[in-house]
């Protein structure tokens, strides 16, 4: 099949998911509610022991990490939403339908936009109320935004490979969850990394959220950028080159 049928095909049955989000907004507090309570949880319950009482300077800091948590966490979901269709028996109808084997993956991974763009909404919206402020103007935070929302359209791909895999979709969240917390919060999220134990400096210098959150802290507050984009991009080429046929050899296994 040509890929310009793939792309209408995945485009059609991106539609449908949005039409399923939008009858059901509930499904967003994870995208739009939580990250709120992540960020004022540890801008006011530890932002002033981290940041010897400045919490507006650790709002400065932390906030740019929140969004990069957030974009990783926000594509749990979408793992969950296929294991479920697939046991409700929604892929049997795809399959008997003259479209591409892979667009029902696609298109609810290019769905999956409308949710880290209310990640984005949310956290800098709310950030702004609390005093955040992006000091190195429009077209940097625009720029964060789309690598913030591109990095999750990538890392959700492992999303979409568990939820192929495991039996039930509440499986498929704590699967998710063991690897997107130590990830989290083993990076420079929430402190910088020399103040970690060298063993942690380590694993924090690996850990693919670390060079995602230093180029979007450098484009929403000013620092080193090149550096950490080009790592960024090359782990966003990794997990698309490694997890995308690994998700497409596990549906044609399962649907």
């Amino acid at each position: 099949m040509s890929t310009l049928a793939l792309a209408r095909h995945s485009g059609a049955l991106a539609q449908r998911s949005l039409i399923k989000t939008l009858r059901t907004p509930e499904a967003l507090i994870d995208v739009t509610i939580q990250p709120v309570i992540f960020l004022l949880l540890f801008t006011y319950l530890f932002g002033g022991a981290i940041a010897d009482g400045n919490r507006h300077a650790y709002l400065q800091f932390l906030l740019p990490g929140m969004l990069a948590q957030s974009l990783a966490m926000g594509g749990v979901a979408l793992g969950q939403n296929l294991n479920a269709d697939i046991e409700k028996g929604v892929f049997d109808r795809f399959r008997s339908l003259p479209v591409s084997r892979s667009a029902p993956l696609v298109g609810a991974v290019l769905a999956d936009v409308v949710r880290y763009l209310s990640v984005c909404v949310a956290i800098l919206g709310f950030g702004a109320i609390m005093g955040f402020r992006v000091q190195t103007g429009l077209v940097p935070a625009l720029a964060a935004v789309a690598l913030a929302i591109g990095f999750g359209l990538c890392f959700c791909w492992i999303s979409v490979w568990v939820g192929m895999l495991v039996r039930t979709s509440g499986a498929v969240q704590g699967i998710m969850f063991l690897l997107v917390l130590p990830l989290a919060f083993g990076s420079n999220v929430y402190v910088a990394t020399d103040t970690l134990p060298g063993w942690l400096q380590a694993f924090v210098q690996v850990n693919p959220i670390t060079p995602l959150v230093g180029t979007i802290r450098g484009l929403l507050v000013g620092g080193p950028v090149a550096g950490h984009l080009v790592a960024t991009l090359a782990w966003m080429a990794g997990l698309l080159v490694v997890f995308v046929p690994l998700a497409l050899r596990a549906y044609a296994r399962r649907a």
